[in-house]
């Protein structure tokens, strides 16, 4: 079994790069279930409707990318923590006119694992704040 950790690298990075579930569904179960406290995602609750609402949000902030600020693995529970800052800028088609505004939005993401693969996430983010930024 591969290590938690390696996998959860690699789910991270194709997902926060809109590889969409396509890029992302070899590190997770097929029914990986998705969860977030936060109004965008409020009708998301599987991590493959997930990653292919972060594939959307590639072309609407088109010079997206995520900045890593921590990494830590609980092995007794089972789970990856992320903490990380989003930044993008409206400039791209999809969702309401672009605005030209820019995010930096904090967020984690407590990815849970079934053996070598990821069968639930969680989201902790504050949407309001983001959309704020981006004039939405």
């Amino acid at each position: 079994m591969a290590a938690i950790e390696t996998i959860a690298e690699k789910f991270f990075d194709a997902c926060e790069t809109g590889k969409g579930w396509d890029g992302c569904k070899q590190y997770c179960h097929s029914s990986a279930t998705f969860a977030a406290q936060a109004d965008p995602l409020a009708e998301v609750k599987t991590l493959e409707g997930y990653a292919d609402w972060m594939k959307g949000m590639m072309g609407i902030l088109p010079d997206a990318k995520y900045e890593l600020k921590s990494w830590a693995v609980d092995a007794k529970r089972n789970n990856v923590i992320a903490f990380a800052t989003f930044h993008g800028t409206h400039t791209g088609p999809g969702g309401p006119p672009p605005t030209g505004k820019k995010t930096s939005t904090d967020y984690v993401y407590c990815m849970q694992f079934e053996g070598d693969k990821i069968r639930h996430m969680t989201k902790i983010w504050n949407s309001n704040w983001a959309l704020r930024e981006l004039g939405w």
